[in-house]
This record gives structure tokens, C-alpha cells and sequence, in this order.
């Protein structure tokens, strides 16, 4: 699967996604983009996108992007908060959908 990592996530918790191909958006050009234009981007070469922002749901209409997203809670970004989380996400990526947001907490 193929995985975007937002611009609020450190890099390096793709090395706790094995089997999957991650990239970041800030080491890909793409830092800045807004919601909308960074979801439209990613669903042309992506399959997930991996998020801090829970709010994303609310303000996209995700139902009309070919993307999944996972938002993940954690006390912070830091790769400390964040790297605890990452069993999870690889326990709901054979199952995401495109067009839905998924919370892992």
C-alpha cells in the first residue's frame, strides 16, 4: 500500500510501516498544500493518508477523494507519541476505504 505521511508527522515512523511504501510531504514538494489540494494530489499516487488532523473529516468531503485517511490522536507529533500507535495502523490498512477518515487513538 502506498503511503502519505502528512506534513505534521516526523518522517521516520514510515520505518514502522514494513511492506508498505511511505513517503512524506514535505520530503515530496508538497508542504504548504491546503487540505483540499493536498488530498487531490495524494489520491492520484496515493492510497493513504496518514494525519494529526482529526479535522480534516470536517472540513473535506472526503467521500469524493479516492484516498483513505487515518488521523492518529496522540498526546503530540513527536515520534515518541506517535510510534506507539503504529500497530494499529497496521492493523486497519488492509481494511480502510477510500473516502473515510479512520481515528486512531
Amino acid at each position: 500500500m502506498k503511503i502519505l505521511l502528512d506534513e505534521n508527522l516526523d518522517w521516520r515512523i514510515g520505518r514502522d510501516l514494513p511492506g508498505h511504501e511511505v513517503e512524506s510531504v514535505p520530503l515530496i514538494g508538497w508542504a504548504g498544500l491546503k487540505n483540499g489540494k493536498l488530498l487531490s494530489e495524494a489520491e492520484k499516487q496515493f492510497d493513504v493518508l496518514l494525519t494529526m488532523d482529526s479535522k480534516m473529516f470536517y472540513q473535506q468531503k472526503l467521500v469524493k477523494y479516492r484516498i483513505a485517511v487515518i488521523a492518529l490522536k496522540a498526546r503530540s507529533n513527536r515520534l515518541a507519541d506517535t510510534r506507539p500507535l503504529m500497530p494499529k495502523v497496521l492493523a486497519v490498512l488492509a481494511n480502510v476505504k477510500v473516502g473515510t477518515l479512520t481515528v486512531i487513538s
